[in-house]
């Protein structure tokens, strides 16, 4: 690997990175239309992608439910420290004459799409230049895995118009993920297809993934305005109860309700900032992605301490708490008529 391109693979790992490779404009050739780097800088012709780790020790308090906050921090942290290892680079980048671009981790998205930013479409795919360039693999899921923290990573990614050399995507005897599912059975809001899967091609590598049904099943669920398990028997971070549809369709008449719903709930602490949203959101799922570890009993372990951590209420003052499921029936039923409508239809 010539001297350029082992200097950027460094300089992401001594800022914190737990994975790095790097993609080229050959490598990425066929793919979907967010692989297409030129998009975000004419010219280009490599990415760097890399993976932060989340911090393991703080995922199962979370799904427990003894506390969200460490988690949600940690989340919103290594999102920040993802965004600043890719604008360090595409500055260091520059100063040494290659034109770079800055990929920020999440929450971007495309103007000129026909929804525009509600399209929530990003510049660059940071999923697609990490399994092409070695970070990871995809999962069942359509997660990024990796050998070593399993989905629980954050993506980043700087584009430029040096020539790099790429790296290859990691071997399939690589990849722990065994098809179990667990990831499907944590995700309250259908998003992952059970039958029908996506593939993708980039630079004549064939990358297969469960077909992802209507995004807004993610929005819905995982923005926290819904996340009642259907079987009533657990739910996510958040203390909603609204309707989860069954077809994809529906969700355009319960989104709206259930948004305006959530804005006028108590404040809880905690939350982060987002260009659709006139209040904070809050790190209430992700479950699909912090479940997925390669110790497949650890795995198990962690769906179990989802679906047996009850379900969440919220008192008059915003705070939050975990119940069983029938002490969830009583409280909701111990609402008046207007208040209970922040919660669920009525």
């Amino acid at each position: 690997m010539d001297t350029l391109s082992e200097t950027v693979m460094d300089y992401v790992m001594c800022q914190g990175a737990c994975a790095a490779g790097i993609a080229t404009v050959e490598t990425l050739e066929g793919g979907p239309p967010s692989t297409d780097l030129a998009y975000v800088l004419p010219g280009a012709r490599s990415a760097i992608s890399f993976a932060v780790a989340l911090d393991q020790e703080l995922i199962p308090p979370f799904l427990t439910k003894e506390g969200f906050l460490s988690h949600e921090r940690d989340n919103v942290l290594k999102n920040a420290q993802s965004s600043g290892i890719s604008l360090g680079l595409a500055d260091f980048l520059e100063q040494k004459g290659h034109p770079s671009a800055t990929l920020a981790s999440n929450v971007k998205y495309r103007s000129d799409t026909p929804r525009g930013i509600r399209d929530l479409m990003p510049p660059i795919s940071l999923r697609y230049l990490a399994v092409r360039s070695g970070v990871g693999y995809f999962g069942l899921s359509g997660n990024v895995i990796t050998p070593e923290e399993g989905a629980a990573i954050i993506l980043g990614a700087a584009v430029t118009t040096a020539e790099l050399e790429p790296t290859e995507p990691l071997p399939e005897e690589k990849n722990y993920c065994d098809g179990c599912r667990l990831c499907m059975a944590s995700c309250p809001s259908g998003l992952m297809d059970p039958h029908e899967e996506t593939t993708i091609t980039l630079g004549g590598m064939a990358f297969t993934y469960s077909k992802r049904r209507a995004y807004t099943r993610c929005e819905y669920v995982c923005g926290g305005f819904a996340g009642l398990h259907q079987s009533g028997k657990w739910s996510t971070w958040t203390p909603a109860r609204f309707r989860i549809p069954e077809k994809d369709e529906e969700f355009k008449e319960v989104f709206r309700p259930a948004a305006m719903a959530y804005v006028q709930r108590p404040e809880t602490e905690g939350g982060f900032y987002h260009p659709l949203m006139k209040a904070r959101l809050r790190q209430t799922c992700g479950s699909c992605q912090i479940i997925c570890i390669p110790d497949k009993e650890e795995r198990k372990r962690r769906h179990k301490m989802l679906t047996e951590s009850g379900v969440i209420v919220q008192n008059q003052e915003g705070a939050l708490e975990a119940v069983s499921p029938e002490k969830g029936i009583e409280w909701i039923a111990s609402m008046s008529k207007d208040r209970r409508a922040l919660y669920e239809e009525v």
